[in-house]
């Protein structure tokens, strides 16, 4: 928390001497009754002593205007607000490993199933994108708040031959940046991106994809998908099978993930792809910026006055 005025906080220091002096005019009080009565004969005039309900108005009344000293101060502090205006890019890798059933039904299938998740929990003004990959990008759906057009987009993947992660990068950073929000801005964009390894093929480096998204301010929020023991499949001639293992290889995307300044995930299963959708789904939705809270303050010190005044008028018949 900072604050405009920090000056005005020095009067908080009165506070104490304030406890002081009440401390000390409570104790005279009660010598000096002692003085001119027995306190042997209390108990036959009073039914109870008021006890620490005394105090409390006053505690009340302290702590408001502490509360309206930091106020005066103009404190600002940074909050999450929703964001009225972004850009996400979905870049799905369709190479042959997301055939691999070793997350259900397949990779490929459990990413475009959790993808609808993500569309659930992502602002209807914000505008969503589709890029596929394999052996080279592809951008299947242009940035648009038709949700109903980006799930075509999804259910259309398919599977193709190689990874060109790079080239996913560029595009998906490049069709963000092309957006303009209702005042002429790029308003922030933002890349999802889904795979299971590393580059294989395409024409621009995963390094050199990474520099422009960070240089544009687009991080790349990436998320592994697939186990160790994944395998696919392919029937050859005479019946014959062959099967290649298909690991998940991590290196790749928790480097891009941390050069563009976003965030890296593991998804070993269709209900973890789900959850981390649904994280980034509301994370996307949402940003921090410093806000001025004096009204916090302010409405706050108002409500323990009166809280304080109705305390004392209640239990003593008097307003401190």
């Amino acid at each position: 928390m900072s604050f405009e005025w920090p000056a005005a906080l020095v009067a908080l220091a009165a506070l104490p001497l304030l406890v002081a002096l009440y401390v000390f005019f409570d104790r005279r009080r009660a010598a000096v009754a002692a003085r001119f009565s027995n306190p042997s004969l209390l108990p036959n005039l009073v039914d109870r002593s008021p006890g620490w309900r005394r105090h409390l108005p006053l505690a009340v009344l302290l702590v408001a205007l502490a509360a309206m000293i930091v106020g005066v101060a103009r404190p600002h502090a940074t909050v999450t607000v929703a964001r009225e205006d972004a850009t996400v890019i979905l870049a799905l890798d369709v190479s042959r490993s997301m055939t691999a059933t070793d997350v259900r039904p397949s990779r490929l299938r459990a990413a475009r199933i959790a993808a609808g998740a993500f569309l659930a929990k992502v602002p209807s003004k914000f505008r969503v994108g589709v890029v596929s990959f394999a052996s080279r990008a592809t951008a299947l759906v242009p940035p648009t708040t038709d949700r109903a057009r980006v799930r075509e987009g999804l259910a259309a993947l398919s599977p193709g031959q190689g990874t060109a992660l790079g080239d996913a990068v560029e595009l998906s950073v490049r069709l963000g940046r092309r957006e303009r929000g209702s005042d002429g801005t790029i308003p922030p964009t933002a890349v999802l991106l889904i795979s299971d390894g590393a580059q294989q093929g395409g024409r621009t480096t995963v390094a050199t994809a990474a520099q422009e998204a960070r240089t544009l301010h687009v991080p790349v929020y990436a998320i592994l998908v697939g186990t160790p023991g994944g395998v696919v499949e392919r029937k050859l001639v005479g019946g014959y099978r062959e099967i290649t293992r298909v690991p998940p290889n991590p290196a790749a995307l928790r480097a891009l993930a941390a050069a563009t300044g976003g965030s890296f995930f593991t998804a070993r299963g269709d209900a973890r792809l789900r959850q981390i959708y649904e994280h980034l789904g509301s994370r996307l939705g949402h940003h921090r910026q410093p806000r001025e809270i004096t009204d916090v303050f302010a409405g706050g010190s108002a409500m323990l006055l009166l809280a304080g005044g109705a305390l004392s008028a209640f239990w003593f018949r008097r307003v401190p």
